[in-house]
């Protein structure tokens, strides 16, 4: 997110993480963070694709970032090294139908929250969800949000959703009027349709 009005209005509703996408690719790039008092109660969380330690700590500190969710190819040491920089860190893995979970136990050391998101071309923020049946394969200790394609027509299927590590949901994209702009009216709905 990144227009002071737009946020406004979502800290209204009082999610538990608000994010900013630091990643310049991006099409929610956030070239200046947006001037606005964020309760602490909503964690700020910076989202960073292949950056170097050094930025990331800069920014996190600049920003006062809660979480910085690592949304590239990041290894089990980088997350190491960055968590000994107190910083807490969301790890995000791309998943479909041939994801080894096995693959997210190196993190568990250093990493307190882990995003499952769809495998695309790009970085995240495809649009489009995996098959959610395959997280039943994760049996790790580190919970997890639930990411990829999510829209207001999921809400009953999240319901029925049933795993120990499941925290919450990120949306996005599918919650968008244009890239970086929430549909607020669409996330109030949504929110109280869990």
């Amino acid at each position: 997110m990144r227009e002071s009005e737009n946020i406004s209005e979502l800290l209204a509703l009082k999610p538990d993480f608000i994010g900013f996408i630091f990643y310049n690719q991006s099409k929610r790039f956030v070239a200046d963070f947006p001037q606005i008092e964020i309760p602490s109660s909503i964690k700020k969380v910076g989202v960073f694709v292949n950056e170097t330690i050094e930025e990331i700590v800069e920014k996190a500190t600049q920003f006062e970032l809660d979480f910085v969710q690592l949304h590239g190819n990041e290894t089990a040491d980088y997350c190491e090294e960055l968590s000994t920089k107190n910083i807490k860190i969301i790890k995000a893995f791309s998943v479909d139908e041939n994801f080894d979970f096995s693959a997210t136990k190196p993190f568990e050391k250093h990493v307190p929250l882990f995003l499952f998101d769809t495998k695309g071309k790009n970085y995240g923020g495809s649009g489009i969800k995996f098959n959610w049946e395959l997280l039943q394969n994760y049996a790790g200790k580190t919970p997890f949000l639930l990411s990829g394609g999510i829209n207001k027509n999921d809400s009953e299927e999240i319901k029925k959703f049933k795993h120990p590590g499941f925290l919450g949901i990120d949306i996005n994209s599918g919650f968008e009027l244009e890239p970086a702009l929430k549909n607020i009216s669409e996330i109030k709905e949504f929110k109280s349709s869990l």
